[in-house]
């Protein structure tokens, strides 16, 4: 999996928006709002963990105390939460 290049990560105060520029700015007229996990994963994909074992591994490793299966789902909720970004 990887993002889409026409998304980009700002961060918004506390928060972080996926923002659509170019073709995916026509294809969706809106932002994905993120907290700082998603944006941790997002960060993650762009840096080349592109499979949910390589991201869930990432999570383990990040956020002492998390499990597995809360990582993998978890995971799976962000990656429908931003799935129009990916390819």
């Amino acid at each position: 999996m990887q993002i889409r290049e026409d998304y980009v990560l700002r961060k918004l105060g506390i928060g972080y928006m996926a923002i659509p520029v170019g073709q995916a700015g026509q294809e969706f007229q809106g932002v994905i709002r993120l907290n700082g996990t998603g944006a941790f994963l997002w960060q993650c994909i762009l840096d080349g963990a592109d499979t949910r074992e390589k991201l869930i591994a990432a999570m383990l490793e990040r956020y002492e105390g998390l499990d597995e299966a809360t990582a993998g789902r978890d995971l799976d909720a962000f990656l429908a939460a931003i799935g129009r970004a990916l390819v």
